[in-house]
């Protein structure tokens, strides 16, 4: 049978999904955003890409492959910036590499890593970042 439209992705409820949660509504990004520490000086908070739940044939990962995908990926949204991001201008003469709410490229063991109750974390520094993407879907994890 050759289904013409993507089914809906069903997340089964458990004790391990719920700490990767992400916050949907307006009132739970704004406690995210400020639960989470300020980086300083020229450090990036990146929150790491995590990848679906269910593969394209159907089949859940196990919460341990997803954490795992969730710390070996090199794919990360930029949540917040320290004050000195991207402003020496002998390092950055084009300007900033990447700004708040763009994901980005870094370095599989760069940066500072931290959980918190909605996943992994990282904070680095403005210059660990190796590129821009538009669509995290298009790098694929390695592990």
């Amino acid at each position: 049978m050759i289904l013409k439209e993507k089914p809906k992705l069903i997340i089964p409820k458990s004790k391990e999904t719920k700490k990767s949660n992400i916050p949907m509504t307006e009132k739970e990004r704004e406690a995210y955003y400020k639960m989470l520490p300020d980086p300083v000086g020229y450090r990036i908070l990146v929150r790491p890409h995590v990848p679906s739940s269910k593969t394209e044939g159907g089949v859940y990962l196990s919460d341990k492959t997803q954490e795992t995908m969730e710390v070996t990926t090199v794919v990360g949204l930029v949540i917040k910036m320290g004050s000195l991001c991207y402003q020496d201008t002998d390092k950055f003469p084009s300007g900033p590499w990447c700004k708040r709410g763009q994901f980005v490229i870094y370095g599989r063991y760069a940066g500072a890593r931290f959980k918190t109750k909605y996943g992994e974390h990282r904070i680095l520094n403005d210059d660990e970042i190796i590129a821009t993407i538009k669509k995290p879907e298009d790098v694929l994890a390695l592990f």
